[in-house]
């Protein structure tokens, strides 16, 4: 027996219940993990909502990043041993004590990463990842424009960007967030609370707009974050914080340029053991190296996952989030 927070139907923070499950051994190619440190995720939220219908529909239990450490393996698992410090950003149901998961979408962490960096940067980690090496592959002559610059795949974007040299835009919603950017890697901050988004990327680009704009807010952007790109752009929407955009149509992307979109997920870009380990390497050696650095903000314990929940969506959170559980 263990404890988790299950869902037993969607809704708000309140259907967030601590509740005592049932853990089985693990299967052929199935790992046990006792998870030391789980990470707070906007999907998280999406899954809770009913707004990304879950696998196996309800009850369920969220999340889909944490790190642990392998209490038993069963057949057919050659590369890990009870003991051993791993981290995933895949399957869903993190938000437990402990957990039965499939072996091959578990990552050794290096001694170089601790539980509480590796949980709250998986997810996160690997999205920037792919979003500046293959969505749009990044160069030191590239400008950018990244919205929600302060929160947790922000403040890691701002630091990968910074280490490749390119130019970076990043947009918050207080002069907090915005000193907490700029320590991080952005070139220039914008405030779009008492800033014009659109007029001050134009100013800063001399007109031209940016290469690519990474948008992880939706329909609060929109359509601002076409404004910005330059005529051929990328426009990368990869996440709605601000909920799902829900007047774009096809004409936009001719109007303002002959743009090009795409709407990316991570699970796409990790979809082979090959392809997870490649991302997961080049994370690990970023972060082991100190050129990205992983800010934990605020940590809740597991049990109040509710009330962590309404931190993230009432945007009080900066930096990652962590679950701790019980220990």
């Amino acid at each position: 027996m263990t404890h988790a927070i299950v869902v037993e139907e969607p809704g708000g923070p309140e259907v967030l219940k601590w509740k005592t499950v049932d853990v089985p051994s693990p299967g052929p190619g199935q790992l046990l993990v006792r998870h030391t440190a789980i990470g707070l995720n906007f999907i998280d939220t999406y899954f809770r909502t009913g707004l990304y219908p879950p696998p196996g529909g309800f009850p369920l239990i969220i999340g889909n990043e944490a790190a642990g450490v392998v209490e038993a393996v069963g057949d057919g698992v050659a590369n890990f041993a009870p003991g051993d410090r791993v981290a995933y950003a895949s399957p869903i149901g993190a938000y437990a004590e402990t957990r039965v998961m499939p072996a091959d979408t578990a990552l050794k962490l290096p001694d170089s990463v601790s539980d509480e960096q590796a949980a709250a940067m998986m997810l996160q980690g690997m999205t920037v990842r792919y979003l500046v090496k293959e969505t749009y592959k990044v160069t030191p002559d590239s400008v950018v424009l990244f919205h929600a610059a302060a929160g947790g795949v922000g403040l890691i974007a701002g630091q990968w960007l910074k280490s490749i040299g390119a130019t970076v835009i990043g947009t918050v919603s207080s002069e907090e967030k915005a000193e907490l950017a700029r320590a991080n890697g952005y070139t220039h901050v914008i405030n779009y609370k008492t800033e014009d988004f659109v007029a001050r990327v134009k100013e800063i680009t001399d007109g031209k707009g940016v290469d690519v704009a990474y948008d992880s807010v939706g329909q609060d952007t929109y359509p601002g974050s076409l404004d910005c790109i330059k005529p051929l752009g990328l426009w990368v929407p990869f996440g709605q914080s601000s909920g799902p955009i829900k007047n774009f149509a096809l004409g936009d992307l001719s109007s303002h340029g002959s743009l090009f979109t795409t709407r990316p997920t991570l699970f796409t870009y990790v979809r082979t053991r090959a392809m997870l380990e490649a991302n997961a390497a080049d994370l690990f050696d970023l972060v082991g190296s100190g050129k990205v650095k992983i800010n934990v903000g605020t940590t809740f314990p597991l049990k109040d996952a509710a009330e962590a929940h309404r931190a993230l969506e009432g945007r009080r959170t900066t930096g990652s989030t962590v679950l701790v559980p019980d220990r």
